[in-house]
C-alpha cells in the first residue's frame, strides 16, 4: 500500500491469464460498446430526472426557508421582553409620553365613578343564536366583528342572516342574531383594530375593573325602541346603572357614548323617565339621581350626509372611488353575488341607519343659496404631532375663503348644477312622477333594492330634479325606498319642534332628535361634546346616472368631479368640510355650542355643556400605529388627550376643572349663522 501511495505500480496478479480464443476480441468490443451505450442512456435519464427533481426541490427549499424564517421570527417575537417594541419605537421616534392612566396614577387619581360605555353603529359584535341550514355549525359564533371569516366562506348566507325583515325591521323567520355581551363586545372590532380597548386599559390603570365598567351592548341594526321590544336592552341598561350606583356607594355613573351610541343614549334618557308601557317609568328625576356626566364622543346629533348616500346608492367616498376605478366590478353578477346590490339590500333593512339622516332641514344644513359653513375650505393644512394650532381666535384653524361653495346642496346631479346660481337651475318635480315597471325585480333573483320597482321614468325624474337640500332629502328617500322609509318614519323624526310641550313629542319617534326633545331635569349633570377636527369630512356630493344594466343601482357619485386649484374642497365628487372624517363639526358641536348652551327650550334645567375638540395629528410613522393624537372618528378613542379628559371626569373632575371649552374650529361662528329660536 505504501508503494502504491508513492506511485509504484501494483504487483501483477500471480494468476495466469486466460488464453484468448480467436473472435473473442471482436465480441468483447461489441459487448463493451453496448454496455457503454446502456450506461450513457441510464446516465442521461438520471441527469434528466435529477434536473426535474432539482426544480421541485428548489421550490420546496424556498418555501421551507420562508416558513422557517417566519416561525423563527414568531418565536423571537413571543420570546422578546414586552418592552422591546417600545424600546425600538423610542429609539427611532424618541421618548414616548406615558399613557394617560400611568400619568394620572402618578398624580394620585383613582377610580371613583362607575363608567358605562355605549358603542356606536357596526362596532359591536353580533353572534348567531339560530339560523338556517347554510349556517350549520355557527351557533354563538360571531357573524359581525372578529375575523369576518364567514364573509369569505359563505357570503350569501352571511348577508341573509344579517339582513332584517323588510316589513317589521326585526328578525326574519328562523334567524336570531344577538349582540355579544361584556366588555369584549366592542373592545376590538377585528383582531388588532381597537375600538374601546385602549380606553378600557387606561381606566384599569387607575383602578377600574369589570365590576365598575359596563359595556351597554345592543343590536345596532334595529331601531332604538325595538331594542327594548325584542331584547329589553333599555331595561337592562337602566337596571345595570342602578346596580352600579348602589354598589359604588351612591356614586353616579359617567356615561361614554360613541357615534350612533350618542343618539341611542339620548333616546334612553327620554325612555327612562317616560311612563310605562312606552317608557321605563323611572320618573323625571331618574337621570339627576344616577348620572354624573355624559361624555359624547363623535356624536352625530344632527345626522351625517354620508348616511344619505349610503341609503341612496350604497356609497361613501371610498366606495365611490373603488366603483370608478373598476366600473361594474362591484355590481357584476359574479357567481350570483352582486356586491353593491346585496350591501344595499342588507343595509336598507337596518332601521338604525335612518337615525343618522340629517335633522333640522334647511334651517340647520342650509338651502340652495346658503349654508352655515359656506365659503370655507376644508382644512388649511395637515397637522403634525409637533404642531400647535393657534391661528384665529380660540386657536381656530384659519380656512381659505377662495370660492363660494353651496354646501346646502347635499346632492347635485352634475358639477355645473352644484356651482350654478339657483335661479338658473331648471328643475322638474319628481314627487308626482309615475314609476314604471320595466325593471321588474323578477329578473333580479333575490337582489332587492326597490330601484327595480321604479322604472326608467322614475329614475329619470329623480335626476331631473337636479339638486337636493336637507329639506328635500326625505322626499327623495321616500320616493326611491318607500318600504324602508315607512319603517323609518315610525321610529325616527327629522324636524324642529315648534312647541316641545305638545303631547305628540311624548312619542318615542322623537326621542333621538335633539331638536324635538328636551334634556332631562338634571341641573347638576354635565354634558361633554367631544370630537375630532382637522380631517376633511363628507358634506355634499356630485352625482350622475349610472350606465343602464340589469339589476343595477342607477345612481352613483361622480368621481370625475374635481374642484381644481380654486376649490380644493371638491375631490372625487365629494365636498368636504371640517370634522372627524365621518361627522361634520356642525352636527357634532351645534347643540353644545348653541342649542343646549345655557337655559333654552331644549335644555330647560340649564345642564352644563362643554365642547372639547381635538386637533387631528396623524401618526409620524408606522410604529405609532393609528396614533395617539388622532381626531378621526374611531381612532379618536385612542387619543391620549381625550382619554385623559375622560379619566379625570371619571375620577371626580368637573367640566370647569378640565378647563371648560376647548375649541379649534369655527363652530360658534357657524352656529350663529343658524336662525333657530331658543
Amino acid at each position: 500500500m505504501l508503494r502504491q501511495r508513492k506511485g509504484s505500480e501494483p504487483e501483477k496478479s500471480s494468476k495466469p491469464e486466460k488464453p484468448r480464443v480467436d473472435g473473442e476480441e471482436d465480441g468483447d468490443d461489441d459487448s463493451k460498446k453496448k454496455r457503454r451505450e446502456k450506461e450513457r442512456f441510464h446516465q442521461k435519464r438520471r441527469e434528466k430526472e435529477l434536473r426535474r427533481w432539482n426544480c421541485v426541490d428548489s421550490c420546496c427549499w424556498f418555501i421551507g426557508c420562508i416558513c422557517s424564517i417566519w416561525w423563527f421570527l414568531l418565536f423571537l417575537f413571543n420570546a422578546m421582553p414586552a418592552s422591546f417594541p417600545q424600546y425600538v419605537t423610542e429609539a427611532i421616534t424618541g421618548p414616548l409620553p406615558d399613557p394617560p392612566g400611568v400619568k394620572l396614577l402618578k398624580e394620585g387619581l383613582t377610580a371613583k365613578h362607575p363608567v358605562v360605555f355605549v358603542p356606536g353603529i357596526v362596532t359591536g359584535g353580533l353572534e348567531l343564536w339560530e339560523g338556517h341550514q347554510c349556517a350549520e355549525g355557527l351557533f354563538r359564533k360571531r357573524l359581525w366583528g372578529g375575523t369576518f371569516g364567514e364573509v369569505y366562506k359563505r357570503p350569501l348566507c352571511w348577508v341573509e342572516h344579517l339582513s332584517l325583515d323588510n316589513e317589521t325591521g326585526l328578525d326574519p323567520s328562523g334567524i336570531r342574531i344577538r349582540p355579544v355581551s361584556g366588555l369584549v363586545a366592542a373592545d376590538y372590532f377585528a383582531p388588532g383594530y381597537f375600538v374601546w380597548a385602549v380606553l378600557i386599559a387606561n381606566l384599569a390603570r387607575i383602578g377600574y375593573e369589570e365590576k365598575n365598567m359596563h359595556m351597554a351592548a345592543y343590536d345596532w341594526r334595529i331601531s332604538f325602541q325595538n331594542t327594548e321590544v325584542r331584547d329589553q336592552t333599555l331595561s337592562r341598561i337602566k337596571s345595570n346603572i342602578e346596580l352600579m350606583v348602589v354598589t359604588s356607594g351612591g356614586r353616579k355613573v359617567v356615561v361614554i357614548p360613541h357615534s350612533m351610541g350618542v343618539l341611542y343614549f339620548l333616546h334612553f334618557m327620554k325612555w327612562v323617565e317616560s311612563p310605562a308601557p312606552m317608557g321605563g317609568g323611572g320618573g323625571s328625576d331618574w337621570c339627576a339621581k344616577h348620572i354624573k356626566a355624559i361624555m359624547n364622543i363623535g356624536g352625530p346629533f344632527l345626522g351625517v350626509p354620508k348616511a344619505v348616500t349610503g341609503l341612496f346608492s350604497a356609497e361613501a367616498k371610498d366606495i365611490a372611488v373603488a366603483r370608478a376605478i373598476a366600473p361594474g366590478v362591484l355590481e357584476m353578477d359574479v357567481f350570483g353575488f352582486q356586491t353593491l346590490q346585496h350591501v344595499m339590500r342588507m343595509t336598507r333593512t337596518w332601521d338604525s341607519t335612518m337615525s343618522m339622516i340629517p335633522k333640522g332641514g334647511d334651517t340647520i344644513w342650509g338651502g340652495l343659496d346658503w349654508s352655515p359653513e359656506e365659503g370655507y375650505e376644508c382644512v388649511a393644512k395637515k397637522m403634525k404631532n409637533s404642531d400647535n394650532q393657534t391661528a384665529g381666535q380660540n386657536g381656530k384653524v384659519s380656512l381659505d375663503k377662495t370660492k363660494r361653495l353651496h354646501y346646502g346642496r347635499i346632492i347635485s346631479f352634475g358639477k355645473d348644477v352644484a356651482d350654478a346660481e339657483s335661479s338658473k337651475i331648471e328643475r322638474m318635480d319628481f314627487r308626482g312622477a309615475v314609476k314604471g315597471n320595466n325593471l321588474a325585480n323578477t329578473t333580479c333573483r333575490d337582489v332587492w333594492t326597490e330601484y327595480h320597482d321604479m322604472g326608467i321614468e322614475g329614475i329619470k325624474a329623480v335626476a331631473d330634479y337636479k339638486v337636493y337640500t336637507a329639506g328635500s332629502l326625505l322626499d327623495l328617500l321616500q320616493f326611491v325606498a318607500p318600504k324602508m322609509m315607512k319603517r323609518g318614519s315610525a321610529h325616527f323624526s327629522y324636524g324642529i319642534a315648534d312647541n316641545l310641550d305638545d303631547k305628540k313629542y311624548e312619542h318615542y319617534r322623537y326621542w333621538s332628535n335633539p331638536l324635538e326633545t328636551k334634556l332631562p331635569n338634571a341641573p347638576d349633570m354635565e354634558i361633554f361634546s367631544m370630537y375630532g377636527v382637522g380631517v376633511p369630512t363628507e358634506r355634499a356630493y356630485v352625482y350622475k346616472l349610472s350606465s343602464a344594466a340589469e339589476c343595477y343601482i342607477p345612481f352613483q357619485i361622480d368621481t370625475s368631479a374635481e374642484g381644481g386649484q380654486d376649490c380644493s374642497c371638491l375631490k372625487g365628487g365629494v365636498y368636504s368640510v371640517d370634522g372627524d372624517e365621518t361627522v361634520p363639526v356642525l352636527s357634532a358641536g351645534f347643540m353644545a355650542a348653541k342649542g343646549w348652551r345655557g337655559k333654552t327650550r331644549f335644555n330647560p334645567s340649564g345642564i352644563g355643556n362643554y365642547i372639547r375638540e381635538y386637533n387631528h395629528a396623524p401618526p409620524a410613522n408606522l410604529l405609532e400605529g393609528r396614533g395617539t393624537q388622532s381626531g378621526a372618528h374611531v381612532d379618536i378613542l385612542g387619543n391620549f388627550a381625550l382619554i385623559e379628559d375622560i379619566l379625570r371626569v371619571a375620577a371626580g373632575a368637573t367640566g370647569k376643572e378640565l378647563g371648560g371649552d376647548q375649541v379649534y374650529s369655527d363652530i360658534f361662528k357657524w352656529s350663529e349663522n343658524i336662525n333657530l329660536p331658543l
